[in-house]
């Protein structure tokens, strides 16, 4: 990089920091890379002001207040196709309907720094996809696994490819369980020696896929993770990328570890939940790669373009054997974002005590958009300040009475104390020191239901 880039980078995150600081954003480091990312491929970012247009020269619109729906039907016909848009709380619910009308970039999980899920995306991936025909800079290795039992021919095609693009790869037999199928604890085992026993990033493909093009898209956006979900929903472990950076590493382990515990359930699904898991733990960047990273077979001569082709249906029908499993999370995995079954964030304090305390937030769905961010962050700071003796504290967004019994549920079986609050109420600067010392430890501590 020369002096003038430096400089020029130098000048964008101030230009940033100023522009978040000055409307009251707060956002971790991850986050942050992520905008100043977008920014110097697309343009100046600006905050988004309710009912108006956004200028032809902002390239990166960061919204902060939800939209209406008329609203959000005029700037999604206002924006360009060559801009972002980037919601930095969220996991706030009332942003679903405008992340329904556009396409899904990434997410990037909480930490104590920066307490919210940040929601990225647009019109489509033309903007920042690598330009067609260019090839990578950055290293990468094609991973691939296949039952022994279905012989050396079941890869031979992707192979070919992989051979024709001068990709490096791993494509190998390995014993199953099961004889012709790979249970996910074995998939991500698979992935795990891969991991340890290269330095370069690993992008897994089904063996019996084949490549269009060379896939440059995961590498090009130099995130943690990134996979493909069906129906905006459902996780698929067909075509998963990951970068060498410790989060990626810690949803690898994770995936791995429930998977081992959980051997019956579908990989996806697994893998669903270790990615719920680690983006609660730390600001995991994931990006949700497009469909042409999931082509079916059926979609090769058609107008529409593909990368990853794999042997499989038009539909999800060879993703859950179980077509209502796991419906309750669908929304939720649809806008990007975590359930109210899900702890949105857990943080560790430096007490030595295995103790937690779960907090369970209510009303989210009524509640004003700023209003709820300043409670997440009123929280984590006083967890931060005082953790009252608790080792842990997870944080569950919860906008339905299904949701809070849900997530008093999870917290009583695992001996969480909990605290129920709405995002409107004013916390003491005490609270967990004050639950911390009372003795009645089944108890669940519900503040008092009064606006300020």
């Amino acid at each position: 990089m020369t002096s003038a880039d430096t400089a020029q980078a130098d000048g964008l995150q101030t230009n940033l920091d100023q522009l978040l600081s000055a409307n009251g954003i707060r956002i971790n480091a991850a986050q942050r890379r992520r905008l100043a990312w977008l920014s110097a491929r697309l343009g100046r970012a600006a905050v988004h002001q309710p009912g108006s247009v956004p200028a032809r020269d902002h390239g990166v619109v960061i919204l902060v207040e939800p939209p209406s729906g008329p609203a959000a039907e005029m700037l999604y016909r206002s924006l360009r196709a060559d801009c972002a848009v980037v919601i930095p709380f969220g996991e706030n619910p009332a942003f679903d309907f405008l992340k329904s009308k556009l396409t899904d970039f990434g997410t990037i999980g909480p930490s104590s720094d920066g307490p919210h899920e940040m929601w990225w995306g647009g019109l489509n991936w033309r903007p920042i996809a690598p330009e067609e025909g260019s090839r990578s800079d950055a290293s990468l290795r094609v991973v691939s696994c296949y039952p022994r039992a279905l012989g050396d021919d079941h890869a031979g095609t992707l192979r070919q490819k992989l051979a024709e693009f001068q990709i490096a790869c791993d494509i190998v037999p390995i014993d199953t369980a099961d004889g012709e199928q790979i249970r996910a604890s074995e998939k991500s085992a698979f992935m795990l020696r891969m991991w340890e026993e290269h330095r370069e990033p690993l992008l897994f493909v089904e063996a019996d896929a084949t490549l269009s093009e060379p896939p440059l898209l995961p590498s090009y956006l130099d995130c943690d993770v990134a996979l493909h979900k069906w129906n905006r929903w459902e996780m698929s472990a067909r075509t998963l990328y990951f970068g060498r950076s410790p989060a990626a590493e810690a949803l690898l382990r994770n995936w791995h570890h429930i998977a081992t515990a959980y051997p019956a359930v579908w990989d996806g699904y697994l893998l669903d939940q270790a990615w719920s898991l680690t983006s609660s733990q730390i600001a995991l960047d994931a990006a949700w790669l497009p469909r042409s990273y999931h082509a079916p077979a059926e979609d090769v001569g058609t107008p529409r373009h593909t990368t990853v082709v794999h042997n499989l249906p038009t539909d999800n029908s060879d993703l859950g054997p179980d077509a209502e499993f796991g419906v309750a999370m669908r929304p939720a995995r649809r806008a990007c974002r975590s359930g109210g079954r899900d702890a949105m964030i857990v943080i560790n304090s430096q007490a030595a005590s295995n103790a937690a305390i779960t907090v369970i937030m209510r009303d989210i769905a009524t509640s004003d958009a700023r209003e709820m961010a300043a409670s997440i962050e009123a929280v984590t700071g006083a967890f931060a300040a005082d953790c009252g003796g608790f080792g842990r504290l997870e944080l569950a967004l919860c906008p339905w009475q299904d949701d809070i019994r849900a997530a008093k549920s999870a917290a009583k079986s695992a001996n969480n104390r909990i605290i129920e609050i709405a995002p409107w109420q004013t916390l003491p600067a005490d609270l967990f020191r004050t639950v911390g010392q009372s003795r009645d430890a089944g108890s669940v501590v519900v503040m008092a239901d009064q606006r300020g």
